[in-house]
């Protein structure tokens, strides 16, 4: 039994949509990170730099969100093509992707246009222009291929898919997205998606786009 370590973040929504997507048998603890739970000295043990998500199965224990989904797809098989195939690198190249920009910018908007407006013109034109241009990224990679890394779900999509979740957040309208539109709407509609968002709690709703 995984025993997942969470709370209702876009990063920790990844690992949860793909436990549920995957069909691991998973338990969670949640961390609320409102409380500061993230500092708890049992929970630096999992992931020793104070972020959810993190796993424990066995005797092993993963951290950082991209590598859990990592493992996770290796354990089941599942949402990740062969290692060393152009599936493969596909794939490695837009979860790094999100690693890297799509989750650390948005980020950053939801600090700035989100939870501290009026506190800094700049900051938030520079967060609300990067979104728009990685929106737009998305948007076009999406205007040729189903999902993000080709004609397959993988664990890129349930990498980027919570983030985008928080479009209201960032100030960005999907109906100007409408290749990412279609895209969300599509995963939003799976059961996995839906289960997984709603871990640690179903307090919040999917957001719909009009």
């Amino acid at each position: 039994m995984i025993e997942l370590y969470t709370w209702g973040t876009p990063n920790g929504r990844k690992v949860s949509i793909a436990l549920e997507e995957m069909g691991l048998d998973y338990t969670v603890h949640a961390i609320d990170i409102g409380k500061d739970d993230q500092f708890a000295p049992e929970f630096l043990k999992v992931s020793p730099n104070n972020k959810i998500p993190a796993i424990r199965d066995g005797d092993t224990t993963v951290f950082e969100s991209g590598a859990v989904l990592m493992y996770l797809a290796r354990k089941s098989g599942q949402f990740l093509a062969a290692e060393g195939t152009p599936e493969y690198w596909k794939c490695m190249e837009w979860l790094m992707w999100q690693m890297g920009g799509f989750g650390p910018m948005l980020g950053q908007a939801h600090h700035f246009l989100q939870f501290n407006p009026g506190t800094s013109e700049y900051a938030e034109k520079r967060y609300g222009t990067e979104a728009l241009r990685l929106y737009g990224v998305l948007d076009r990679q999406l205007a040729e291929t189903a999902y993000v890394a080709g004609d397959s779900l993988t664990i890129a999509d349930m990498a980027i898919w919570p983030w985008a979740s928080r479009y209201e957040f960032q100030r960005i309208d999907l109906n100007d997205f409408a290749n990412v539109k279609r895209w969300y709407l599509e995963l939003a509609d799976r059961p996995g998606f839906q289960r997984g968002y709603a871990q640690p709690s179903s307090a919040q709703a999917i957001p719909m786009p009009k």
